[in-house]
Protein backbone atom coordinates (compact mmCIF):
# COMPACT_ATOMS: atom_id res chain seq x y z
CA UNK A 1 0.00 0.00 0.00
CA UNK A 2 1.79 3.25 -1.52
CA UNK A 3 1.78 5.98 1.92
CA UNK A 4 1.48 9.64 1.26
CA UNK A 5 2.47 12.04 3.92
CA UNK A 6 0.52 15.52 4.02
CA UNK A 7 1.99 18.33 5.65
CA UNK A 8 -0.58 21.09 6.40
CA UNK A 9 0.33 24.78 7.32
CA UNK A 10 -2.63 25.59 9.12
CA UNK A 11 -3.91 29.54 9.28
CA UNK A 12 -7.40 31.13 10.20
CA UNK A 13 -7.88 32.07 6.69
CA UNK A 14 -6.10 29.54 4.58
CA UNK A 15 -4.38 26.28 4.83
CA UNK A 16 -1.76 24.97 2.77
CA UNK A 17 -1.46 20.95 1.70
CA UNK A 18 1.08 19.24 0.53
CA UNK A 19 2.52 15.84 0.02
CA UNK A 20 5.45 13.29 0.32
CA UNK A 21 5.15 10.17 -1.73
CA UNK A 22 7.06 7.45 -0.20
CA UNK A 23 10.90 7.41 -1.40
CA UNK A 24 13.06 10.17 -2.20
CA UNK A 25 10.82 12.30 -4.24
CA UNK A 26 10.75 15.79 -3.00
CA UNK A 27 7.64 16.96 -1.42
CA UNK A 28 5.22 19.06 -3.63
CA UNK A 29 2.28 21.49 -2.87
CA UNK A 30 -0.91 19.68 -3.31
CA UNK A 31 -3.66 22.84 -3.21
CA UNK A 32 -3.96 25.92 -0.90
CA UNK A 33 -7.82 26.06 0.65
CA UNK A 34 -9.65 28.60 2.94
CA UNK A 35 -9.24 27.77 6.60
CA UNK A 36 -12.42 24.99 6.85
CA UNK A 37 -11.94 22.11 8.31
CA UNK A 38 -14.84 20.41 5.93
CA UNK A 39 -13.32 21.61 2.83
CA UNK A 40 -10.21 19.88 4.14
CA UNK A 41 -11.11 16.65 4.96
CA UNK A 42 -12.77 16.51 1.18
CA UNK A 43 -9.42 17.80 0.00
CA UNK A 44 -7.43 14.98 1.69
CA UNK A 45 -9.78 12.25 0.89
CA UNK A 46 -8.84 12.72 -2.65
CA UNK A 47 -5.40 11.92 -1.99
CA UNK A 48 -6.18 8.42 -1.46
CA UNK A 49 -7.75 5.81 0.91
CA UNK A 50 -7.90 6.68 4.73
CA UNK A 51 -5.51 4.08 5.67
CA UNK A 52 -2.63 5.38 3.66
CA UNK A 53 -2.87 8.61 4.78
CA UNK A 54 -0.39 10.34 7.58
CA UNK A 55 -0.96 14.02 8.40
CA UNK A 56 0.67 16.79 10.39
CA UNK A 57 0.59 20.77 11.22
CA UNK A 58 2.30 22.26 13.64
CA UNK A 59 1.06 23.64 17.07
CA UNK A 60 -0.21 26.66 17.33
CA UNK A 61 -3.03 29.71 17.81
CA UNK A 62 -6.06 27.52 16.20
CA UNK A 63 -5.55 24.62 18.87
CA UNK A 64 -6.40 20.90 17.97
CA UNK A 65 -9.49 21.70 16.17
CA UNK A 66 -7.90 20.32 12.59
CA UNK A 67 -6.61 17.50 14.38
CA UNK A 68 -9.59 16.42 16.18
CA UNK A 69 -11.52 16.67 12.85
CA UNK A 70 -9.57 14.49 11.20
CA UNK A 71 -9.68 11.79 13.83
CA UNK A 72 -12.81 11.64 13.57
CA UNK A 73 -12.84 11.40 10.38
CA UNK A 74 -11.01 8.31 10.34
CA UNK A 75 -7.26 10.41 9.03
CA UNK A 76 -4.40 9.68 10.86
CA UNK A 77 -2.86 13.35 12.02
CA UNK A 78 0.08 14.28 14.53
CA UNK A 79 0.59 17.68 16.14
CA UNK A 80 3.94 18.89 15.81
CA UNK A 81 6.00 21.07 17.89
CA UNK A 82 6.95 23.77 16.30
CA UNK A 83 10.38 24.69 18.08
CA UNK A 84 11.67 20.94 17.30
CA UNK A 85 11.36 20.75 13.12
CA UNK A 86 14.28 20.62 11.78
CA UNK A 87 16.14 24.04 10.03
CA UNK A 88 18.61 24.43 7.19
CA UNK A 89 20.82 26.82 8.24
CA UNK A 90 21.79 27.69 4.84
CA UNK A 91 18.05 28.30 3.55
CA UNK A 92 16.84 32.28 4.19
CA UNK A 93 13.69 32.05 2.82
CA UNK A 94 10.45 31.20 4.77
CA UNK A 95 6.94 30.42 2.81
CA UNK A 96 3.22 28.98 3.85
CA UNK A 97 4.47 26.51 0.80
CA UNK A 98 7.70 25.78 2.26
CA UNK A 99 6.76 25.05 5.85
CA UNK A 100 3.73 22.77 4.34
CA UNK A 101 6.43 20.99 1.91
CA UNK A 102 8.71 20.66 4.66
CA UNK A 103 6.46 19.36 7.41
CA UNK A 104 5.29 16.25 4.83
CA UNK A 105 9.51 15.71 4.28
CA UNK A 106 10.17 15.41 7.73
CA UNK A 107 7.22 13.48 8.54
CA UNK A 108 8.07 10.84 5.81
CA UNK A 109 11.60 10.68 7.47
CA UNK A 110 10.38 10.50 10.82
CA UNK A 111 12.41 13.35 12.04
CA UNK A 112 9.38 15.28 13.72
CA UNK A 113 8.56 15.60 17.55
CA UNK A 114 5.18 14.89 18.37
CA UNK A 115 3.15 17.36 21.08
CA UNK A 116 0.40 15.45 23.40
CA UNK A 117 -2.77 15.86 22.77
CA UNK A 118 -5.32 16.33 25.76
CA UNK A 119 -8.95 15.16 25.93
CA UNK A 120 -11.39 17.76 25.43
CA UNK A 121 -12.37 17.98 29.39
CA UNK A 122 -8.66 17.92 30.43
CA UNK A 123 -8.49 20.82 27.83
CA UNK A 124 -11.24 22.79 29.29
CA UNK A 125 -9.70 22.24 32.49
CA UNK A 126 -6.65 23.60 31.22
CA UNK A 127 -8.49 26.45 29.70
CA UNK A 128 -9.49 27.60 33.41
CA UNK A 129 -6.21 27.32 34.39
CA UNK A 130 -4.38 29.40 32.01
CA UNK A 131 -7.59 31.81 32.64
CA UNK A 132 -6.68 31.77 35.91
CA UNK A 133 -2.97 33.02 35.13
CA UNK A 134 -4.15 35.17 32.98
CA UNK A 135 -6.32 37.48 35.98
CA UNK A 136 -3.38 36.48 38.70
CA UNK A 137 -0.67 38.32 35.92
CA UNK A 138 -3.35 41.00 35.58
CA UNK A 139 -3.50 41.30 39.74
CA UNK A 140 0.17 41.66 39.83
CA UNK A 141 0.09 44.82 37.59
CA UNK A 142 -2.94 46.45 38.88
CA UNK A 143 -1.03 46.11 42.35
CA UNK A 144 2.08 47.35 40.82
CA UNK A 145 0.48 50.08 39.20
CA UNK A 146 -1.37 50.97 43.07
CA UNK A 147 2.07 50.73 45.19
CA UNK A 148 3.59 52.86 42.21
CA UNK A 149 1.24 55.95 42.94
CA UNK A 150 1.46 55.53 46.78
CA UNK A 151 5.53 55.84 46.27
CA UNK A 152 4.71 58.66 44.01
CA UNK A 153 2.84 60.71 47.04
CA UNK A 154 5.38 59.48 49.75
CA UNK A 155 3.50 56.70 51.16
CA UNK A 156 5.84 53.96 52.26
CA UNK A 157 4.00 51.19 54.16
CA UNK A 158 7.02 49.87 56.46
CA UNK A 159 4.61 48.49 59.35
CA UNK A 160 4.54 44.61 57.59
CA UNK A 161 6.76 42.38 56.03
CA UNK A 162 4.09 40.96 53.69
CA UNK A 163 2.36 42.83 51.53
CA UNK A 164 -1.39 42.47 50.15
CA UNK A 165 -2.15 40.38 53.20
CA UNK A 166 -5.26 42.08 55.62
CA UNK A 167 -3.15 44.12 57.26
CA UNK A 168 -1.57 46.24 54.58
CA UNK A 169 -5.01 46.27 52.85
CA UNK A 170 -6.09 48.07 56.04
CA UNK A 171 -3.19 50.45 55.80
CA UNK A 172 -3.66 51.28 51.85
CA UNK A 173 -7.60 51.88 52.18
CA UNK A 174 -6.44 54.09 55.44
CA UNK A 175 -5.05 56.33 53.62
CA UNK A 176 -6.11 60.01 52.67
CA UNK A 177 -4.91 62.99 50.71
CA UNK A 178 -5.30 66.73 50.49
CA UNK A 179 -6.64 66.79 46.61
CA UNK A 180 -9.66 64.98 45.95
CA UNK A 181 -8.29 63.74 43.10
CA UNK A 182 -5.67 61.44 44.47
CA UNK A 183 -8.52 60.01 46.79
CA UNK A 184 -10.42 59.14 43.81
CA UNK A 185 -7.19 57.83 42.32
CA UNK A 186 -6.72 55.51 44.85
CA UNK A 187 -9.84 54.50 45.60
CA UNK A 188 -10.51 53.27 41.33
CA UNK A 189 -6.77 51.38 41.91
CA UNK A 190 -8.06 49.95 44.97
CA UNK A 191 -11.52 48.92 42.81
CA UNK A 192 -9.58 46.99 40.87
CA UNK A 193 -7.33 45.16 42.84
CA UNK A 194 -10.30 44.09 44.47
CA UNK A 195 -11.98 42.95 41.40
CA UNK A 196 -9.05 41.05 40.32
CA UNK A 197 -9.18 39.52 43.65
CA UNK A 198 -13.12 38.45 43.67
CA UNK A 199 -12.09 36.96 39.92
CA UNK A 200 -9.15 34.77 40.95
CA UNK A 201 -11.28 33.41 43.79
CA UNK A 202 -14.19 32.58 41.65
CA UNK A 203 -12.30 30.80 39.03
CA UNK A 204 -10.91 29.19 42.09
CA UNK A 205 -13.83 27.52 42.70
CA UNK A 206 -14.75 26.57 39.20
CA UNK A 207 -11.43 24.90 39.25
CA UNK A 208 -12.48 22.68 42.44
CA UNK A 209 -15.96 22.31 40.73
CA UNK A 210 -15.11 21.28 37.39
CA UNK A 211 -12.55 18.92 38.46
CA UNK A 212 -14.07 17.07 41.19
CA UNK A 213 -15.23 14.60 38.52
CA UNK A 214 -12.19 14.81 36.45
CA UNK A 215 -10.51 11.83 35.31
CA UNK A 216 -6.90 13.20 36.58
CA UNK A 217 -8.87 14.01 39.91
CA UNK A 218 -6.42 11.39 41.45
CA UNK A 219 -3.32 12.82 40.33
CA UNK A 220 -4.50 16.26 41.60
CA UNK A 221 -5.57 14.71 45.22
CA UNK A 222 -1.54 12.98 44.97
CA UNK A 223 0.10 15.70 44.07
CA UNK A 224 -1.48 17.65 46.91
CA UNK A 225 0.72 15.13 49.64
CA UNK A 226 3.89 17.34 48.73
CA UNK A 227 4.95 19.80 50.36
CA UNK A 228 4.24 23.42 48.35
CA UNK A 229 1.50 21.79 46.03
CA UNK A 230 -1.90 23.06 47.30
CA UNK A 231 -4.87 22.02 44.89
CA UNK A 232 -4.04 25.12 42.29
CA UNK A 233 -0.70 23.90 41.91
CA UNK A 234 -1.78 20.61 41.78
CA UNK A 235 -4.83 21.00 38.97
CA UNK A 236 -2.64 23.05 37.32
CA UNK A 237 0.42 20.21 36.91
CA UNK A 238 -2.28 17.95 36.19
CA UNK A 239 -3.73 19.77 33.44
CA UNK A 240 -1.00 21.19 31.84
CA UNK A 241 1.05 17.83 31.98
CA UNK A 242 -1.76 14.94 32.17
CA UNK A 243 -0.47 11.54 32.56
CA UNK A 244 3.04 11.63 33.61
CA UNK A 245 3.12 8.05 32.47
CA UNK A 246 4.09 9.32 29.00
CA UNK A 247 7.74 10.17 30.22
CA UNK A 248 9.74 7.53 30.42
CA UNK A 249 11.90 8.72 32.82
CA UNK A 250 12.15 11.60 35.45
CA UNK A 251 15.02 13.15 33.41
CA UNK A 252 12.74 13.67 30.63
CA UNK A 253 9.95 15.57 32.78
CA UNK A 254 12.52 17.63 33.91
CA UNK A 255 13.70 18.82 29.98
CA UNK A 256 10.07 18.86 29.81
CA UNK A 257 9.46 21.98 32.00
CA UNK A 258 12.68 23.49 31.22
CA UNK A 259 14.81 22.52 34.89
CA UNK A 260 17.72 20.94 33.26
CA UNK A 261 20.79 23.23 32.24
CA UNK A 262 21.69 23.88 28.37
CA UNK A 263 24.67 22.60 27.13
CA UNK A 264 26.91 23.29 24.38
CA UNK A 265 30.32 21.14 24.19
CA UNK A 266 32.64 19.86 21.29
CA UNK A 267 35.19 17.52 21.61
CA UNK A 268 37.08 18.21 24.73
CA UNK A 269 35.28 21.43 25.43
CA UNK A 270 32.25 21.08 28.23
CA UNK A 271 30.20 24.26 28.37
CA UNK A 272 26.95 24.11 30.58
CA UNK A 273 24.69 27.62 30.89
CA UNK A 274 21.46 28.32 32.76
CA UNK A 275 18.58 26.43 32.55
CA UNK A 276 16.57 26.09 28.92
CA UNK A 277 13.99 27.37 30.12
CA UNK A 278 12.25 25.16 27.37
CA UNK A 279 8.60 23.67 27.25
CA UNK A 280 5.67 24.38 29.71
CA UNK A 281 6.81 27.54 31.61
CA UNK A 282 3.41 28.13 34.06
CA UNK A 283 4.85 24.31 35.64
CA UNK A 284 7.69 25.97 35.97
CA UNK A 285 7.02 28.97 37.93
CA UNK A 286 4.78 27.04 40.30
CA UNK A 287 7.72 24.34 40.66
CA UNK A 288 10.09 27.05 41.60
CA UNK A 289 7.53 28.59 43.95
CA UNK A 290 7.03 25.42 45.79
CA UNK A 291 10.47 24.70 46.12
CA UNK A 292 10.99 27.58 48.00
CA UNK A 293 9.55 25.90 50.72
CA UNK A 294 12.09 23.39 51.32
CA UNK A 295 14.48 25.71 52.76
CA UNK A 296 12.26 25.33 56.13
CA UNK A 297 12.99 21.85 58.15
CA UNK A 298 10.96 18.92 57.46
CA UNK A 299 7.61 19.33 59.77
CA UNK A 300 4.00 18.38 59.38
CA UNK A 301 1.85 21.69 59.75
CA UNK A 302 -2.14 21.17 60.21
CA UNK A 303 -3.08 21.85 56.57
CA UNK A 304 0.25 19.60 55.31
CA UNK A 305 -1.51 16.32 57.68
CA UNK A 306 -4.73 17.18 56.45
CA UNK A 307 -4.12 17.12 52.96
CA UNK A 308 -1.95 14.06 53.58
CA UNK A 309 -4.87 12.14 55.81
CA UNK A 310 -6.78 10.30 52.63
CA UNK A 311 -3.75 9.65 50.80
CA UNK A 312 -2.39 6.05 50.43
CA UNK A 313 0.85 5.26 52.61
CA UNK A 314 2.98 5.11 49.60
CA UNK A 315 2.41 8.77 48.45
CA UNK A 316 2.86 9.91 52.09
CA UNK A 317 6.53 8.42 52.28
CA UNK A 318 7.32 9.97 49.18
CA UNK A 319 6.19 13.23 50.23
CA UNK A 320 8.16 12.64 53.48
CA UNK A 321 11.38 11.64 51.78
CA UNK A 322 10.66 14.38 49.36
CA UNK A 323 10.68 16.91 52.45
CA UNK A 324 13.99 15.55 54.00
CA UNK A 325 16.08 14.93 50.82
CA UNK A 326 15.19 18.62 49.22
CA UNK A 327 15.63 20.05 52.47
CA UNK A 328 19.18 18.63 52.73
CA UNK A 329 19.79 19.40 49.12
CA UNK A 330 19.11 23.25 49.97
CA UNK A 331 20.84 23.41 52.66
CA UNK A 332 24.02 21.40 51.05
CA UNK A 333 24.18 23.59 48.11
CA UNK A 334 23.49 26.91 50.41
CA UNK A 335 26.35 26.41 52.50
CA UNK A 336 28.82 25.38 49.63
CA UNK A 337 28.68 29.09 48.71
CA UNK A 338 25.75 28.79 45.75
CA UNK A 339 23.32 31.52 44.79
CA UNK A 340 19.95 31.18 46.69
CA UNK A 341 18.14 31.36 43.18
CA UNK A 342 20.18 28.52 41.77
CA UNK A 343 19.51 26.58 44.99
CA UNK A 344 16.26 27.19 44.78
CA UNK A 345 16.13 26.16 40.80
CA UNK A 346 17.92 22.68 41.55
CA UNK A 347 15.70 22.41 44.27
CA UNK A 348 12.40 22.42 42.27
CA UNK A 349 14.70 20.16 39.48
CA UNK A 350 14.51 17.42 42.12
CA UNK A 351 11.21 18.52 43.04
CA UNK A 352 9.74 17.68 39.53
CA UNK A 353 11.07 13.96 40.02
CA UNK A 354 9.64 13.44 43.01
CA UNK A 355 6.15 14.50 40.86
CA UNK A 356 7.38 12.44 38.36
CA UNK A 357 7.53 9.60 40.77
CA UNK A 358 4.50 10.01 42.04
CA UNK A 359 2.73 10.19 38.79
CA UNK A 360 3.64 6.76 37.93
CA UNK A 361 1.35 4.93 40.15
CA UNK A 362 -1.56 6.78 39.43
Amino acid sequence: MLIRYVGLDVHKDSIKIAVAEEGREPARLFVSIPGDTNKLIARIRKLGSKSSLRCCYEAGPGGYTVYRSLTAAGIDCKVIAPSLIPKQSGKRVKTDRLDAENLAHYLRSGDLTEVWVPDETTESIRNLVRLREDARIARHKARQQLNQFLLRKGRVCRQFKTRWNVGHMSWINSQKFAEEADNVTLSSYLRQTELLDDRIACIEKDLKLYSSHWSQNTLVESLQGLKGIAFVSAVAIAAEVGDLRRFPSAGKFMSYVGLVPAEYSSGQKENRGSITRCGNAIIRRLLVEAAWYYRHKPGKSRAFTLRNEKLPKRIRETSWKAQQRLHRKYMKLLMGGKPKNKVIVAVARELAGFIWSIGQSI
